[in-house]
Order: C-alpha cells, then structure tokens, then sequence
C-alpha cells in the first residue's frame, strides 16, 4: 500500500491541475486532468502520455506512471523545482542543456511545439528539464503536413506564422532562438503581438524595417538575416544567435550542430560529457 502525504497544489489551468505530493516518502508532482463529459480524454493528454512514456533523457521531465480513473487521468512525474527563468544566469550551461533535450528529441523525430520560459524546469541542482509535451507531435512522415496554429506567438517563427504547414526541427529551433536571446537580455526577443500579422511586424521590426510586398517570396530565395538588438554580445554569442535565427527554415542550426558550436567551448569538461540518462533530481 502507497503512503501518500503532504498534499500542495502547484497550479491550476482550466482543464488540469498540478500537485506536489510525497508518495513513499518520495517527492513526485501530479499532473490531474479532469475528464471532459462529453469528450473523455483531452487529445492533447493521451499524445502526451504516448510520447513521454518513451523519453527516457536527464533533460526531459520523466514520467514515472499513469493513472485512470473514471473522472480524471493522472500523470505522475519527477518533482522538478519551477526556478524563476529571471534567476537563470549560467546561459551558456542552461542553452547547452536545451540543446541537449531538444537533439534528443528530434533523433527520435519528435517536435515538441511549444517552446517557451515556462515549459522549462530547473531542479536545485541546476538541471534544465523540457517540460509539457501537450502539443507535441511525431514527425513519422518526412512530408507530414502539422497545424500551423502552433508555438505562443512570440516563440513562432517567420514561415509558421505565415502559415506554413509542413515544417520540422527548425520549429524549435527558432523558438530556442527566441529564449536564447531572452536569457541574455531579460525580455522577449519579439515582444508578443495579439495576432500572426503584428508578430510579423515585431520581427521585421526587430530587423530593422517591414517587409515590402514581395518580401514573403523572397524569404525562401535568399538567405536574411535577423539584425538583433543587443550590445556587447560577443562574437561567439552573436554568431550561435543568428544561425538559429535564420528566417530560412532550412538555413537554421539543428540542435546537434550547435552542441558543437563554440559558444560551448568554454564549459567544463563535466557539463561537456553529461550523461543522457536518469538524474537525481529535487
């Protein structure tokens, strides 16, 4: 028989809610989601479930089991402290293990679709967790059209917002960009628009002018690049930047070449060479 104790709730959505609980004396948070009458399960949970349950990655949340019940579905995950992203100041070690999870993911032709501050955990240890695999999907089929209605529209990139539908690792690379670029400055890289159009605008803005009528056309005949508005970067951290920043879906770093980049090279040799299984997490 379990031992349960010390019920706390984390936060409460619309359709789930988040506890922390000691199992066993085991720390762990639970994910409930409430049933829809009408509908049963949330989609988005059961893609969830089907694709955590094999992640097996010291840079994505684990989870640990499963429970249904007639009235709710209930993930149990690794407990993860939800540490302010303001607070984040070793950048170089926090991308190195976004880019971790993100190349683990996409090896296994998974694009989680949702990248932003808070789908990110940091434990106590200062291990970065990708957390909230709701919208994420299995690119199976290398021409595999996917809803462009995708990724806040802050994280979304150029060709998404346009309207594109067959996208694929380079989704999440921009929206990797993005948080890049906020960590280094402490605010969005393209301040939110409240609809596709003004986030294109704020892009174009950011580089210095809005396109011209043609300019959707040529987006995809030359290579432009993204003139970011921050001083003293490095040229290290400037160069990383704008790789993963290319309008050009098919220009953008993948996640594998810019582990290799040497905006890395200064990381000790332990973070260089951490292991990809399970941690110890708190």
């Amino acid at each position: 028989t379990s031992m349960i104790s010390k019920w706390e709730k984390i936060m409460e959505v619309s359709w789930h809610l988040v506890f922390s609980v000691r199992i066993n004396g085991q720390l762990v948070a639970l994910k409930v989601i409430r049933m829809k009458t009408d509908e049963g399960i949330p989609f988005t949970a059961i893609r969830e479930a089907s694709l955590l349950k094999h992640l097996k990655h010291a840079n994505v949340v684990l989870l640990h089991d499963i429970i249904h019940t007639r009235e709710t579905l209930t993930f149990v995950f690794e407990y993860v402290v939800r540490k302010a992203f303001s607070l984040m100041q070793q950048f170089p070690i926090f991308m190195f293990q976004l880019l971790r999870a993100l190349s683990y993911i996409h090896s296994r032709r998974i694009l989680h679709r949702d990248l932003k501050p808070h789908n990110l955990l940091i434990s106590y240890l200062g291990e970065l967790k990708l957390a909230d695999f709701g919208l994420a999907r299995s690119k199976s089929i290398p021409a595999q059209n996917f809803s462009s209605e995708v990724v806040t529209l802050c994280y979304r990139p150029p060709d998404v917002l346009m309207g594109s539908i067959r996208y694929s690792t380079a989704l999440d690379m921009w929206g990797a960009g993005c948080i890049f670029i906020e960590m280094l400055q402490g605010a969005p890289a393209f301040a939110g628009g409240s609809d596709e159009l003004e986030q294109l605008q704020n892009i174009w803005t950011v580089k210095n002018g809005w396109m011209d009528g043609g300019a959707a056309n040529r987006l995809y005949a030359q290579s432009l690049l993204l003139c970011i508005r921050l001083e003293q970067l490095s040229c290290k951290t400037d160069d990383l930047v704008q790789k993963m920043l290319r309008l050009v879906p098919t220009e953008r770093i993948s996640a594998q070449e810019a582990l290799q980049h040497p905006y890395f090279s200064t990381l000790p040799a332990p973070i260089m060479h951490l292991r990809d299984g399970k941690t110890t997490t708190c």
